[in-house]
């Protein structure tokens, strides 16, 4: 038995970027197409098989402690996007400021997909997604920057809006117009006390 199955989205590839640091901002910077190895996208700041701790994981780690970097890819969706550009009284948010690698449209409900889903390409490039990104402020300054007045309400606007991160689990190559299968894990949602 497969411990995924096929579900009924595609996501099209819109938008790629790969992240950059800029003083105390991120930004990504747009590509036609990336190539992604074991260890993400050459170039990127989220590069490598392994990454410092940071305070999203101090319950299980002191910061900076060497752990398995499961926060290569930062995916979008273009349905939240539009949302979130909406409750900041913006015509858009673009994702050069939110240092993405990718938006996809066509998978509603993008930021909340079960971690351990998969999104292929048709030639076999697959990305494992690790869980949601929660807003933080590192977005909200290079909204701040580009838009002044608009950067302190991202935060709550983008609440359960921000995509998630992914790491790569087969390398190769995506490029814009790519359209990426979604597999989700084929278990019930975890109900401790009930069988």
């Amino acid at each position: 038995m497969p411990e995924l199955r096929i579900a009924p989205f595609t996501g099209t590839v819109l938008w790629l970027g790969r992240t950059v640091a800029a003083e105390d901002i991120l930004r990504a910077e747009p590509c036609q197409g990336i190539h992604l190895g074991l260890d993400g996208i050459s170039g990127d700041v989220h590069q490598g098989t392994t990454r410092s701790s940071c305070s999203r994981v101090t319950m299980l780690y002191p910061l900076e402690t060497t752990i398995r970097n499961t926060r290569q890819i930062t995916i979008l969706s273009r349905e939240e996007l539009d949302i979130i550009a909406a409750a900041m009284s913006m015509d858009t948010v673009a994702p050069e400021l939110l240092g993405a690698n990718m938006v996809l449209d066509g998978i509603p409900d993008l930021t909340h997909l079960p971690p351990s889903s998969r999104l292929q390409t048709a030639s076999g490039t697959t990305l494992v997604i690790d869980r949601i990104n929660l807003p933080c402020n590192i977005p909200a300054r290079a909204i701040e920057k580009a838009h002044p007045g608009k950067g302190k309400s991202f935060k709550a606007s983008a609440k359960g809006r921000r995509g998630v991160t992914a790491w790569v689990e087969r390398e190769g190559t995506i490029a814009l117009g790519d359209e990426l299968r979604l597999y989700v894990p084929d278990q019930r949602s975890w109900a401790p006390g009930h069988h």
